[in-house]
């Protein structure tokens, strides 16, 4: 005798999610480095914000710390994808260390343009979160007090920055869209001749999400982000589905659904962030077919081929 049928319940899986280049090329280097070198290979910081890379590396030979000091010598260690301050390279090539930058290189050209624009003599309004480790990196890239925080429209509506320098913008590469627009707007306004970078600073994969999160919100009633309480981006995804009229939730593995905060939704939306690999979409569908009928359809927005070059050491 057949059991009680599962309600039904729709997916709608955006596409692109996941995995970016940067954080793709981030975690080869790791797995590279330790299949060149031997375990263990030390990385300083989250290669990137995702729990299940991490554990997944550290079985693989990966240990990681939060600070240079903690890395012995005659060992490699590889730094994360958001980038370091200059003086974390520097030192580790004081020590003799063989190091890694596993730096994604749309960061690393953001760090380019500020030197860049320091040389030139403006000062740079940078917009970003305050303790992401991309500002901290950004920020060392270039001496102290050349640099101010943008966090919001109120700060750019606000700042007072020297009045005798020119000045350029920058900003972080996992922030959102449409609050960038607001605040570049802002400091437009006050500044007319602000010098803005030559390209946008948010990365595509950024863009791209967000924008795949707008074009599936209409037909959701609630929608679910895997991705790290500490993922800039993934918290960003969530952000624009609430800001498109859906009920959002960020989730790091399937296990954290709760089921009653589903009551009533037919159609969910669901979303990973750049450091969140497929593997978790797939967990959080077979978890959903267990209490659910559910057909899932991808919606695809844009096509994503970018690919970035691998360290010449560990493919030589």
């Amino acid at each position: 005798m057949a059991g009680p049928s599962l309600p039904p319940l729709d997916l709608l899986i955006a596409a692109p999610r996941g995995f970016c280049a940067g954080v793709d090329r981030a975690i080869q280097i790791v797995e590279l480095t330790i299949e060149k070198y031997g375990a263990p290979v030390y990385v300083r910081h989250e290669i990137v914000h995702n729990k299940y890379v991490v554990d997944d590396l550290k079985a693989k030979g990966a240990i990681f710390v939060e600070e240079l000091d903690e890395v012995p010598d005659d060992v490699p260690v590889v730094f994360s994808a958001h980038g370091v301050p200059k003086a974390v390279p520097a030192k580790a090539a004081e020590r003799g260390l063989n190091f890694l930058d596993a730096t994604c290189p749309l960061v690393s050209k953001v760090h380019r343009q500020a030197e860049r624009l320091v040389k030139n003599g403006h000062h740079i309004l940078f917009i970003g979160h305050r303790g992401h480790p991309e500002v901290i990196g950004t920020f060392g890239q270039v001496p102290e007090g050349v640099m101010t925080l943008i966090e919001t429209a109120e700060d750019a509506a606000t700042v007072m920055p020297p009045a005798d320098m020119p000045l350029a913008f920058l900003s972080q590469t996992t922030l959102s869209v449409d609050d960038t627009v607001e605040i570049i707007g802002v400091l437009r306004g006050r500044f007319p001749g602000i010098a803005a970078p030559r390209s946008e600073d948010i990365c595509y994969a950024t863009s791209n999400r967000q924008a795949a999160v707008k074009a599936i919100a209409a037909a959701c009633d609630a929608m679910l982000v895997i991705g790290a309480p500490n993922s800039s981006n993934s918290l960003r995804l969530v952000e624009v589905a609430e800001r498109n009229g859906v009920k959002a939730r960020l989730i790091q593995r399937a296990a954290e659904v709760d089921f009653s905060w589903l009551d009533g939704v037919r159609t969910l939306g669901i979303t990973a962030g750049a450091s969140a690999p497929e593997i978790l979409v797939r967990e959080l569908v077979a978890a959903l077919a267990t209490r659910f009928t559910v057909r899932e359809r991808e919606v695809e927005s844009v096509t994503e081929d970018m690919l970035f070059k691998l360290p010449r050491t560990l493919v030589a």
